[in-house]
């Protein structure tokens, strides 16, 4: 039996949850909201690579979850554990049934540390490090200023992950530290990806190898970590050819920052609203589910092909919003998401490459006169001050600043080398 009725009930309360939220309370003060989220802590999680790379604190990207939510929303703290998308309701761990008119699904991703055998036993000590979760972010720091010489590995599981750009992102940070103490020739670094290549967008991807070449990075693609031996140094790669035969390799290492692979949650896997990869089943430019009309998805576990990223929530957002009101006021839906995302890529302790880009690898920058392959300063102050400031007093706040972005602004860069 149901003990709770809401107009709109959203699963999870990070930042796709809690815009949502305050987004929609910002243009119908009126409409009766609830979050089911359990945890009272809630993470800036573009910070972590920071925190990794010593330019951050990790309590500069926490605040308080009650403080994010608006206090005329009401917050279910607990865990949603099953879907009755025909009966439109939702129970929660403690057994209670919540009931709604409209539902937004968006709990994240989950990292399955568990897929690469050993892993939960050595991470955060005999330097295998991750900027991947606050628990083991401000240990990759301690192993970055700590470490005098060796191997350090990087690593990128298969896609998709939320931030793919992160892997290497810590990487370049790390050189860059290395190098300003001037043993960057003490060491050999080397990048481990899953993947065939550098990036998922060409365009960036050729200028990424210039910033590999610049450090003297290592590349190997098609290897997919699948153990770990933290005592014994020792990582197991499987790789691939180009013939599909895999095979498996061993590296020594002296440090290794791994990336966990990432699935959605077990519990939408689960449910009637998931695909048959597991994630919220939703169409890719209106985010309403495709078999239940009152049922939205976005964020991380959604199905859209688009970047998973702070970025693409804050583009996603006012689609769901407006799309929910215009199923109230019986109007068609907008196709209105387009599939951006950005990724800002630090390339050293003071430049960002900006890379931003749409459905079907399509670069859509929001700056028309500067090249977005540039590595530079703008950016990374956006990345640790600008960024994180409209995270928290902008974007959760609910307010919408739409800054255009274009592929006809990229045109003229294209043929450039």
């Amino acid at each position: 039996m149901s003990n709770q009725h809401h107009t709109l009930l959203i699963v999870g309360g990070g930042a796709a949850g809690v815009s949502i939220a305050n987004n929609m309370r910002r243009q119908n003060p009126d409409i009766n909201i609830a979050i089911i989220e359990p945890s009272e802590k809630h993470y800036y999680q573009p910070g972590f690579t920071i925190v990794g790379g010593g330019e951050y604190t990790l309590k500069q990207t926490l605040r308080n979850e009650a403080d994010l939510i608006h206090p005329s929303v009401t917050w279910i703290k607990d865990f949603a554990e099953t879907f009755q998308p025909e009966d439109n309701t939702v129970t929660l761990r403690s057994g209670d049934t919540i009931g709604y008119d409209y539902l937004v699904v968006c709990p994240g991703l989950q990292l399955d540390w568990d897929k690469i055998a050993g892993l939960k036993e050595t991470l955060g000590q005999n330097n295998v490090c991750s900027n991947y979760s606050p628990d083991t972010a401000e240990y990759t720091w301690e192993c970055i200023r700590n470490i005098e010489s060796g191997t350090a590995l990087f690593t990128q599981p298969p896609m998709p992950i939320k931030c793919a750009g992160a892997p290497q992102k810590i990487m370049y940070l790390a050189a860059d530290r290395f190098r300003k103490k001037g043993i960057l020739d003490k060491f050999t670094i080397e990048f481990l990806n899953a993947g065939p290549g550098m990036f998922g967008v060409p365009f960036f991807a050729k200028a990424l190898m210039k910033v590999v070449t610049h450090y003297g990075i290592k590349t190997s693609f098609n290897h997919n970590l699948v153990a770990i031996d933290g005592p014994a140094k020792t990582a197991t790669f499987e790789t691939t050819d180009s013939d599909g035969n895999k095979q498996q390799v061993v590296r020594q290492f002296d440090m290794i920052h791994v990336t966990p692979p990432q699935s959605a949650p077990d519990f939408i896997k689960k449910s009637p609203l998931a695909n048959a990869a597991g994630w919220v089943d939703v169409h890719p430019k209106t985010l309403q589910h495709t078999k239940y009309p009152n049922v939205f998805g976005l964020g991380d576990a959604g199905s859209t092909p688009n970047a998973k990223t702070a970025a693409a929530v804050r583009k996603q957002v006012p689609v769901v919003v407006d799309n929910i009101l215009g199923l109230i006021n019986s109007q068609q839906l907008a196709e209105g998401y387009d599939g951006y995302g950005s990724c800002p890529l630090t390339t050293s302790l003071n430049t960002v490459m900006l890379a931003e880009f749409a459905y079907d690898g399509k670069v859509t920058p929001s700056f028309p006169f500067l090249d977005p392959r540039e590595n530079r300063y703008i950016w990374w102050w956006g990345k640790t001050t600008g960024f994180p400031w409209l995270y928290w007093h902008i974007m959760l706040k609910g307010y919408r600043i739409d800054i255009p972005h274009k592929e006809s602004y990229a045109k003229k860069f294209m043929t450039d080398n």
